[in-house]
């Protein structure tokens, strides 16, 4: 547990220090967010899904006023967390077709996301109680958690939560396999259909957009959008369709295992110079040292991991973190039931 808090305190730095560079020197932020951090994220989401819940900056700004005693620890209901999942998934659908417009190369833009987000977390602890509202609630990570971590196979000390107090039920970081939670509401149904069947093809829709270096204009904004978005609209259907043939549990597992490999496919290339846009996402030109052919086998060796990793493995049904001993409030007036 004390290496865990280690970590949390060693991203939570790197993090501020990620920041301070957005704003003072943008070309080094940038290169550490989006071609250094963000480009581990999802596999560290799929390998190990509840270290990143342990250690992630936002989270633990989120739970500073829980852990501090000063959050007022009102309890949502399971409808209210399924509401806040749905506009999670908006907000990601939102955002990440604006990292063309402004935020791959506008690193004081970044910089403002990054802090508004981190603002957003902390002051919805202040009122909800502990991962209820953010991690397990609005953060737009968090539905791409439970579509990547649905084989998971390491389970670690959860070094947020000293006890359970059930702030959300089924908690994600304690129940396995939580993607296949099966509540029947229009609010999960919408969120499963957008994240999961949507995914892959709002990625691949995503990397078909370049990076604009000067504010785009209407026409060019619109691009933006409508086209991960249409590619997302036909793996929905694709998913719709397949629903009818395929076993749920291999479907979901299929449509994450495309989603992230697909990632991996355009994001190697493109950082280390191969991409479809000449400079767009480079961490390091290679072209001139690596081969084609050394590429192309990288991605495919990734690609065949996540399917691996994910659909044909055995699935262990193991949480992403071990649930702590269950605790009681002595008395919550706040019990928003």
């Amino acid at each position: 547990m004390k290496y865990l808090k280690t970590v949390q305190l060693i991203v939570l730095i790197i993090g501020i220090v990620i920041v301070y560079h957005l704003i003072f020197n943008p070309d080094i932020g940038i290169h550490l967010l989006w071609n250094i951090l963000i480009p581990i994220a999802p596999a560290l989401l799929v390998v190990a899904t509840g270290l990143w819940r342990n250690i992630c900056p936002i989270a633990s700004i989120s739970l500073f006023p829980r852990h501090m005693g000063f959050s007022k620890k009102i309890k949502l209901s399971t409808l209210q967390v399924d509401k806040l999942n749905l506009i999670g998934i908006i907000i990601l659908f939102l955002i990440v077709p604006l990292r063309h417009a402004l935020f791959n190369t506008d690193g004081f833009a970044t910089a403002l996301l990054l802090i508004s987000l981190s603002c957003t977390a902390f002051v919805l602890s202040l009122f909800f109680d502990w991962k209820s509202a953010w991690c397990s609630g609005l953060c737009p990570i968090y539905p791409v958690e439970k579509l990547y971590g649905i084989n998971n196979k390491i389970s670690f000390p959860n070094a947020h939560c000293d006890k359970c107090y059930n702030c959300v039920s089924p908690c994600p970081d304690s129940t396995s396999n939580i993607s296949r939670d099966t509540s029947k509401n229009i609010y999960k149904k919408l969120s499963s259909l957008f994240l999961i069947g949507g995914l892959p093809g709002f990625i691949y829709g995503w990397f078909q957009i370049p990076d604009y270096y000067q504010i785009p204009n209407i026409s060019q904004l619109i691009v933006i959008y409508k086209v991960p978005m249409l590619w997302s609209l036909l793996t929905m259907v694709v998913f719709l369709v397949l629903k009818k043939f395929i076993q749920e549990k291999t479907l979901i597992a299929i449509f994450a295992a495309s989603a992230v490999s697909c990632y991996y496919w355009f994001r190697i290339p493109a950082l280390f110079g191969f991409g479809i846009f000449s400079e767009d996402g480079m961490l390091i030109d290679l072209t001139h040292v690596l081969p084609v052919w050394s590429i192309q086998i990288a991605v495919y060796l990734t690609s065949v991991f996540f399917f691996w990793w994910i659909v044909f493995s055995k699935q262990k049904k193991v949480s992403w973190m071990i649930r702590p001993v269950y605790g009681r409030y002595e008395k919550n007036i706040y019990s928003n039931k």
